[in-house]
């Protein structure tokens, strides 16, 4: 497969130049000015920008025991479709993530889908925060990281605990920052107020501080919470910071609008929470983008506020938010919102891939950055978003996964 004409995106090395890219057996052979040989595939890029597939490391494909929501197959085409070559899914499955087998069985299934899919392991057991998982046996397995996402840990013993071991494996540990004690009612800020996020926020960076442990703080959301951050990274902590699509691009107002297709966890925040994340990524304080991609039936979010789950999907827009609330503004460069789409997941989850090099694997996505487009449909199996029909920047021509095309539009 030979592409041609690109702008080619190098986030890894902070490069962006013109050139072909050539692709064979799974890898990048060649980058230059090249020729098509014969019965070669040929893809024109021109006006795109072709740059490592995207790497989503927080979403929730509901496989297995939720499928009715979204499953490994219809979470891959997702994903691909937004333009993302892998994605790690979190642990609060039925039965959770919390065991060898389970951890074996959606891995083995996971491996006939056109992205890469990795399953992190849940930190306790049933993700009931009373007892560590064996995470030694979980690694062994394929687990990629821990989490029991959706649901705080309360016990700082095993959150110290859980440290030590995740530091002794090398792998990241990721924390659902919400303490119930401040919370009335989830899913609103003025109900789950940013204390409750706040408090958690500084008690973990702490303690990474004290364990040398690397983690990861989910789907920030409280301004507060951005500076507790940039703190704990001042003082040498390995404190990572994952920012959402959603809360980058809306406030506590969509909640009026949108009813709850605006509810989720943690809420939507205040437009001063809004614009300290935007500051946190352009400073370096938040490293990642993530979409918590969390599907629910039409049904379930057609509930009274207080009744319908939180959550919503974000594969398919996620690259198009950031282009046009992050890029187009002026707040990040291309190469910037890259680096935290695929370079920095891929670096967080010792991932081999985010790179635009001779030798590297063959995941891509190729976009036109100044081609607007209107979701009206998803690949997910459900549609719980509140920027359906909503004009967005960026447009992905194709996903590219091990060398194959995964989607193309």
């Amino acid at each position: 497969m030979l592409i041609q004409h690109g702008t080619i995106l190098s986030p890894m090395d902070k490069k962006e130049f013109s050139a072909d890219l050539r692709i064979m057996d799974g890898k990048i052979t060649e980058i230059g000015s090249l020729a098509p040989t014969a019965q070669e595939e040929v893809i024109d890029a021109s006006g795109c920008m072709v740059a490592p597939g995207l790497i989503d490391v927080h979403v929730h494909f509901r496989d297995p025991g939720l499928t009715y929501k979204e499953d490994l197959h219809t979470g891959a085409c997702a994903a691909a479709a937004g333009g993302f070559t892998s994605v790690v899914c979190m642990a609060n499955t039925k039965p959770a993530a919390d065991s060898p087998e389970v951890i074996q069985d959606i891995l083995a299934r996971a491996a006939a889908e056109k992205i890469r899919i990795f399953q992190a392991a849940a930190v306790t057991k049933g993700m009931k925060g009373t007892e560590l998982t064996d995470f030694h046996a979980l690694a062994k397995a394929g687990a990629c990281g821990f989490t029991d996402d959706g649901i705080p840990l309360l016990d700082e013993k095993i959150v110290t605990e859980a440290m030590n071991q995740a530091k002794e494996l090398d792998l990241p540990l990721s924390f659902h920052e919400e303490d119930p004690c401040f919370i009335q009612q989830s899913g609103s800020n003025a109900t789950a107020p940013a204390i409750a996020e706040d408090i958690l926020v500084a008690r973990d960076c702490m303690l990474a501080l004290h364990t040398g442990a690397a983690i990861s703080i989910q789907h920030i959301s409280s301004g507060n919470s951005v500076a507790l951050v940039r703190t704990a990274k001042s003082l040498g902590a390995k404190v990572f910071a994952e920012a959402t699509p959603h809360h980058f691009s809306l406030t506590e107002d969509a909640v009026a609008e949108f009813g709850t297709l605006a509810k989720m966890n943690p809420p939507l925040r205040t437009e001063a929470d809004r614009q300290a994340i935007i500051e946190g990524l352009k400073d370096g304080t938040i490293d990642l983008i993530v979409t918590d991609h969390a599907p629910h039936s039409d049904e379930e979010k057609a509930k009274s506020f207080g009744l319908a789950p939180s959550g919503i999907i974000g594969l398919e827009t996620s690259l198009a938010l950031g282009i046009t609330n992050l890029v187009r503004p002026g707040h990040l460069t291309m190469l910037e919102l890259m680096e935290k789409m695929s370079a920095n997941p891929a670096k967080l989850y010792h991932l081999p891939f985010g790179s635009m090099e001779t030798g590297a694997a063959a995941d891509l996505v190729i976009f036109n950055p100044e081609e607007t487009f209107c979701p009206t449909s998803w690949h997910s199996k459900s549609s719980n978003s509140p920027f359906t029909g909503k004009q967005l920047y960026g447009t992905v021509k194709y996903t590219i996964c091990r060398g194959e095309i995964a989607f193309r539009r």
